[in-house]
């Protein structure tokens, strides 16, 4: 079969390095794609949410299944798209459709949707500028630090963290106001802080069965010792060695059963990956956000896990079979660290040649933001290079990473030395 991976980053080399792998594919296309991609498929030079192209794309090609990568074309409807259509309503699409990616479209839709099926997360309210003095009023019954989020999608960028009350309160004239983050932050979710430890939970469903994939840990702060400002993620560690069987039950019963029951119920029609962002509060899970489709640089270190066949778990989503499927996991640890450029997640240069990929040995390596030029692989985004290693635990699997990443260069290269230093 032809398969087509909508998206450019190390999520869909991932995807598309474990969709070759398979004995049912017969030609698999990336859009647009990266260098890495560029060694394993096809890619074509479209955007994701150029639909008009990618039907062109499909019919051209063949298609018979497409994997959307990132949230944007979800959230913005393409799954609805293809069924609308006459010519396109026959490929199966991986996604959800445009209602049900409103579990990461708005922050607001979340959280309510929480609150129906009684899934446990942060008290929250939601603002607009029309009721900013309330806004104000509510921070005041907090205490710090305060969350603020941008109820739409802000490409990672439209959560505030902060410790002040004052600044708070700026900060969220600002977002409704002066529209900080444009149309995204129109609404503004206000929620307590939860203490504990982050992880990530990634479910399949074919909107009626699902399965757990393993979980995983990653780290969003460009500075050692996680400070500084939020990044799309330097690295991940998959499994996360704190969430044991009966906190991993917890989540099962409390968190994902009524999540899948929940999409059922409202009537949102669910097909693809559901990352449940999750936070450790005492022994208990609470849910911090959902997305749509899997995390990056988390899909890095869960996908390389899954010992099936991809197109075979893919295949079983699109047609309602999920249920026949025995998922098989590698017992090993595995984990990726991330190279970014020089200055991000500010302002930095692409275009840096990007030398020692042929060293490499013993771990994957999945391109994030490059490009191909006259032979030269090129950088071409703010997050580079991943490398992904196995090991009998995190400790050993990072090590072999970090061993790997020495062998790597580019002009301004940067990755973090810690990861795995709360652990």
């Amino acid at each position: 079969m032809n398969i087509l991976i909508l998206g450019s980053g190390g999520r869909e080399h991932a995807i598309a390095y474990k969709i070759a792998e398979s004995s049912k594919i017969n030609r698999l296309f990336v859009a647009p794609g990266n260098a890495g991609t560029s060694e394993i498929a096809t890619n074509i030079a479209i955007g994701v949410n150029d639909f008009d192209a990618i039907k062109k794309t499909v019919l051209e090609k063949n298609i018979n299944l497409v994997v959307v990568g990132p949230e944007d074309p979800l959230v913005k409807g393409v799954h609805d798209f293809f069924l609308e259509d006459e010519e396109l309503k026959s490929v199966s699409v991986i996604g959800p459709q445009k209602a049900a990616a409103e579990l990461e479209g708005s922050k607001e839709f979340a959280k309510k949707f929480m609150m129906r099926h009684n899934i446990p997360t942060a008290a929250y309210q939601s603002f607009t500028s029309n009721n900013l003095e309330e806004g104000y009023a509510f921070l005041e019954t907090l205490k710090p630090p305060y969350v603020l989020k941008a109820d739409g999608l802000a490409a990672g960028k439209g959560v505030l963290i902060l410790q002040d009350l004052d600044k708070a309160k700026a900060e969220l004239k600002s977002m409704l106001v002066d529209s900080k983050f444009g149309s995204a932050s129109a609404t503004v979710v206000i929620e307590e802080f939860l203490y504990g430890i982050e992880l990530s939970c990634f479910v399949l469903t074919d909107g009626t069965n699902y399965k757990i994939l393993p979980t995983a840990k990653d780290y969003k702060r460009i500075g050692e010792g996680d400070t500084g400002l939020n990044t799309g993620g330097m690295g991940a560690i998959s499994p996360v060695p704190f969430a044991d069987d009966a906190f991993l039950q917890a989540v099962e019963q409390q968190i994902v059963k009524p999540t899948v029951e929940g999409l059922k119920k409202d009537n949102l029609p669910y097909v693809g990956f559901i990352f449940i962002g999750l936070i450790k509060v005492g022994d208990k899970p609470k849910v911090i956000e959902y997305n749509v489709r899997m995390g990056d640089p988390e899909t890095e270190v869960v996908i390389p896990r899954i010992k099936n066949d991809l197109v075979e778990i893919l295949l079983a989503m699109a047609k309602g079979k999920l249920d026949k499927i025995d998922l098989k996991i590698d017992k090993r640890a595995a984990t990726t660290v991330m190279a970014v450029s020089g200055g991000y997640p500010e302002a930095y240069e692409k275009g840096k040649e990007i030398l020692g990929i042929e060293n490499i040995e013993d771990s994957l390596v999945f391109h994030a933001g490059t490009k191909s030029n006259n032979g030269k692989i090129l950088t071409n985004g703010g997050r580079v290079i991943a490398i992904t290693s196995y090991g009998k635990d995190f400790q050993e699997a990072l090590q072999k990473s970090y061993q790997n990443m020495e062998k790597l260069h580019f002009d301004g290269m940067y990755y973090r030395k810690d990861l795995g230093f709360d652990l």
